[in-house]
């Protein structure tokens, strides 16, 4: 070995390479990107409304909490992917076991919950868009088809 939580290599020099290759970094980027299209779709196109009503409604079944869960946990989701991006660009410094093993338990612990939270929202938004009716949605359909797709995603990449 490498010590506990690899401390053993605590101090060593940063290679971006070998950094971008390790499999926790490429699955965060790739969980990143899945949360940044979920809720992009959700913000951009989730919200629409019909011609002889100005008001805005959500394309899932007008179910407003189906959009606000979404956009939530995407962003929540994009926000903590960059803050375990960051720990690991400075995990290798972290010489404290201690520490070490916080964080290393502090991003199993909160995968497995979003891991969670995601199969929750791919189940949400696909019960509501199999009862939005289709002379509601004209334009965020495919948005909308998106955003559970890549929340269906997401529970894997977590």
């Amino acid at each position: 070995g490498g010590g506990a939580y690899g401390a053993a290599k605590a101090g060593g020099a940063f290679d971006l390479l070998r950094f971008v290759q390790q499999p926790q970094v490429l699955a965060r980027i790739v969980s990143a990107v899945f949360a940044l299209i979920v809720f992009a779709c959700l913000v951009g196109d989730g919200y629409t409304s019909l011609a002889e009503d100005p008001q805005l409604f959500c394309v899932f079944n007008h179910n407003e909490n189906a959009c606000r869960y979404g956009i939530g946990i995407g962003v929540l989701a994009f926000l903590a992917c960059i803050f375990f991006f960051m720990v690991d660009v400075y995990f290798p410094q972290i010489s404290n076991t201690t520490d070490r093993k916080y964080l290393v338990l502090a991003d199993l612990g909160f995968s497995g919950l979003w891991t969670f939270l995601w199969f929750i929202g791919f189940c949400f938004l696909t019960n509501q868009w199999s009862w939005t009716r289709a002379e509601d949605v004209s334009i965020g359909a495919d948005s909308a088809r998106a955003a559970i797709t890549f929340s269906f995603f997401s529970i894997f990449s977590w």
